[in-house]
């Protein structure tokens, strides 16, 4: 019995306070206070998006398959020192290494540089679809 009227107090005291604060709407000011350094985040954030690489569509000109890698290697290094403004590549396809060269949208940039490396490589040069990488200030060309 003691339980019961506990619990019929609890009850009736809750309802109490619940009423209470049923009232017309107050209106009133709210102030937000803010660290400073989610500014300084929110900044570096933006920055660092601008920054990004970003990936997309394109073609890269092959100059060579091996399953050596040092071979694979070898023909980076010598397509880095004679074209160093294009990016080169070493992609591993089980079981070949590709060395593939540069980020180009289209087939027929990627055509002209093709032509200038086939004499360099006796295996075969082409152009070779796959995802490319495009830095932001290329992307508004």
């Amino acid at each position: 019995m003691m339980l019961r009227t506990g619990c019929l107090i609890l009850f009736l005291f809750s309802a109490a306070t619940l009423r209470a604060q049923d009232g017309a709407p107050q209106t009133g000011n709210v102030k937000v206070v803010k660290d400073s350094r989610i500014d300084i985040l929110i900044r570096k954030q933006i920055y660092i998006n601008n920054l990004a690489i970003r990936n997309q569509p394109g073609f890269r000109v092959q100059v060579l398959t091996t399953n050596k890698r040092n071979e694979a290697l070898d023909a980076k290094t010598k397509v880095m020192q004679l074209y160093p403004d294009y990016r080169s590549y070493v992609d591993f396809e089980a079981p070949y290494f590709k060395v593939r060269i540069g980020d180009f949208r289209s087939r027929d940039e990627a055509t002209e540089l093709r032509n200038k490396l086939s004499d360099l490589f006796s295996g075969g040069v082409f152009v070779v679809p796959t995802i490319i990488n495009v830095s932001p200030e290329k992307e508004s060309e």
